[in-house]
């Protein structure tokens, strides 16, 4: 078994309710409540500037410039399209400064601080178990909803589309494949070390999810 397929079996009911939620189920169907993506889009907007630095920090980590190329192209995409992506929902969905720029709730706030942890630990392996749930996360969920219904409009879409398909495939393997490497080489105290950041990553995962769906 792959350490990565053991971590993500590890995390056990907070996986499978964070990639089968219904909040993801009804946006792919497009009855999801406008409000609470107005809701989910504000708050997990506050995850860009640590996950570029998490990302960065990665990046800056990685054993070879090959090990870090894969990365880089993923941090242009999450400040280029991902970005702009936000933006063009924000005019779309009528969301003022005051809309986009809510207090962060608990889960919002749980996962950036899991984020900062993770970059500042100055640990390859630490920074990809929170990277590896963040994304893989994402690619569980929209994959079989992949491609979205034509009649979608584009902030529930293009959410799809940014998650799944080839090219984001691509960089779930990559950030596997990094973190399956770094396995062998630790030692049993770094190892549960990983399994317990990618719980926590998983279990807020959720959380986020279920903050979004009730809001």
């Amino acid at each position: 078994m792959r350490p990565t397929d053991h971590l993500r079996e590890l995390a056990g009911e907070d996986w499978i309710a964070a990639t089968t939620h219904p909040f993801c189920a009804e946006l792919a169907e497009g009855t999801l409540d406008l409000d609470k993506m107005r809701w989910y889009l504000a708050q997990d907007y506050q995850f860009i500037d640590g996950f570029v630095r998490l990302l960065a920090s990665a990046i800056a980590h990685a054993p070879s410039l090959a090990d870090s190329v894969p990365a880089a192209q993923f941090l242009a995409l999450v400040t280029g399209p991902e970005n702009t992506y936000f933006l063009r929902s924000f005019e779309a969905l009528g969301m003022d400064e005051a809309a986009q720029t809510p207090p962060p709730a608990a889960p919002t706030e749980g996962f950036i601080a899991l984020m900062a942890e993770a970059a500042a630990s100055g640990r390859y392996e630490l920074m990809l178990a929170v990277l590896v749930v963040a994304e893989w996360v994402y690619l569980s969920w929209a994959t079989p909803v992949n491609p979205p219904k034509e009649d979608l409009p584009f902030y529930f879409a293009e959410w799809i589309t940014l998650h799944a398909g080839e090219g984001f495939e691509g960089v779930v393997d990559y950030l596997r494949g990094q973190l399956d490497a770094v396995w062998a080489t630790l030692s049993d105290e770094a190892k549960a070390e990983v399994e317990a950041l990618f719980l926590r990553a998983a279990k807020l995962e959720r959380a986020f999810w279920d903050a979004s769906y009730a809001a």
